[in-house]
């Protein structure tokens, strides 16, 4: 990982600044779909999920709730296409990335950044401790190649009898060679580019 002014210190005033500025923008947005969640299925309108932070601290991602209550009770962790526990409007949030919203909250708070490694939950780190002991010295982000190249993810493991093997054994390998691939090149305009790429493939896709 490079070792600059960016790395040091652009990179966490410019997550604060545009996250921040986000959440003002987008607080309309937020309060309808929050409002279209709690009508559409009973149950809280986000989802708290402990993941594991930068430094292997862990922390709660904050999500849309997209799933049936206790959804973690019924199935895996990862979730695949079709998959009954997804809630209607669950599955409209998820297509367009709208789930992910209220992450900027996490940071705002500086458990996340805008770019990073997708935050994992504990279980599945343990199968690549060594590799993550590297990617974990940065924040995790909301965005990187990772999942820009798996945003039809769901999709993919639609596929395997076995989601969560299938997970463990296929995505999450590549997936890590993506988040080191992201350390060599991390930097403000890498983080601009990965930021368009997103947003370009969310409107698109």
């Amino acid at each position: 990982m490079q070792d600059n002014f960016y790395t040091k210190y652009g990179k966490r005033i410019f997550d604060f600044i545009a996250s921040l500025i986000g959440l003002i923008l987008l607080s309309p947005f937020l309060v309808i779909i929050g409002v279209l969640v709690k009508i559409s299925d009973k149950g809280p309108i986000f989802y708290r999920s402990k993941r594991v932070g930068q430094n292997f601290k862990p922390f709660y991602l904050l999500k849309f709730r997209t799933m049936v209550v206790n959804a973690e009770e019924l199935g895996p962790s990862v979730t695949k296409g079709g998959d009954q526990r997804i809630t209607k409007i669950g599955k409209f949030l998820r297509k367009y990335k709208l789930d992910e919203l209220p992450q900027l909250w996490n940071v705002v708070k500086g458990e996340l950044s805008l770019v990073g490694p997708r935050p994992e939950v504990e279980k599945y780190i343990s199968f690549y401790k060594d590799d993550y002991k590297e990617i974990l010295k940065i924040r995790p982000g909301i965005t990187d190649y990772a999942a820009i190249k798996f945003k039809n993810e769901e999709e993919i493991l639609a596929k395997f009898e076995d989601v969560e093997k299938a997970y463990i054994e296929n995505v999450l390998p590549a997936k890590i060679k993506l988040y080191k691939t992201y350390l060599n090149e991390i930097g403000f305009l890498t983080d601009l580019k990965i930021i368009f790429k997103t947003l370009w493939g969310i409107t698109f896709k």
